[in-house]
């Protein structure tokens, strides 16, 4: 039966990468922003293919690091707003204490780079087309209250 699937399908397949979730994620919380703009999904893939270069990362889902990238980049545009809300833990099925390692992980990766030597997705992202997002300024440290599970 698993030969004839696959005949059918003509070996066509793959896995689910952070940027099949990416998509939904990013127009859900362009929906509930008052600010939907370029910059969050262009900060989000930025944040996203960043990810693809760290080996720590592979540890967890696809959707999670996708979710984690949304938290960030909403961060990132917005520092004194909390970046999570209801209806995000509704879509993505994740709350802000599940993303929190990922988040963190994602944070550090995106304020000191994936390596000196690895310049190709900042230099891509800190182009007009992607609204210089690979130059954005990100603070710190993310607030820990940031990380409560989100009542509205």
């Amino acid at each position: 039966m698993e030969a004839s699937v696959l005949n059918y399908l003509k070996f066509e397949m793959t896995v689910p990468t952070p940027k099949c979730f990416l998509r939904r994620f990013v127009c859900t919380a362009q929906v509930f922003d008052e600010d939907s703009t370029l910059h969050l999904e262009f900060l989000a893939n930025y944040i996203c293919e960043l990810s693809l270069l760290e080996y720590s990362l592979l540890c967890y889902l696809p959707s999670l690091v996708a979710a984690s990238s949304v938290f960030l980049a909403r961060f990132i545009l917005k520092p004194t707003k909390n970046p999570w809300n209801s209806s995000l833990s509704y879509y993505t099925r994740y709350t802000p204490s599940e993303l929190r390692v990922c988040v963190r992980v994602l944070h550090r990766l995106f304020r000191f780079g994936p390596g000196r030597d690895l310049p190709a997705i900042r230099g891509k992202y800190s182009q007009h087309k992607y609204k210089f997002v690979g130059k954005k300024y990100c603070p710190p440290s993310i607030p820990t209250d940031f990380f409560q599970n989100a009542t509205s």
